[in-house]
């Protein structure tokens, strides 16, 4: 399951204002020294897709990655959006270094 908070949905809105409706795609992003974490991109469904529509946007990810990561829920607080997820951390660092590397 996805949830978009009712501030997500008015953020999204916004971008799309005078623009062509697309999917928004949530997807895992190999992330950093953080590790893994969802993030979010326009783009084309697929077969392996389930879609969610919320304010008549549509919002789809990977029937795998929904499973693994239900519930998922898109925020927007402050100066960005916030994606929450059932995933589980698999290691990673608490942070990086100035030189990029994790253990600074």
């Amino acid at each position: 399951m996805i949830n978009v908070t009712k501030p997500a949905q008015e953020q999204v809105r916004m971008y799309f204002e005078g623009k062509e409706l697309a999917p928004i795609r949530i997807f895992l992003n190999s992330g950093g020294c953080g590790g893994p974490s969802l993030a979010m991109a326009l783009d084309e469904k697929k077969e392996t897709d389930t879609v969610f529509t919320f304010d008549n946007i549509e919002y789809i990810i990977d029937k795998d990655l929904l499973e693994k990561a239900s519930p998922v829920d898109i925020d927007f607080a402050g100066t960005g959006f916030r994606l929450d997820s059932g995933l589980t951390p698999t290691g990673g660092c608490m942070g990086c270094s100035s030189s990029g590397t994790c253990g600074g």
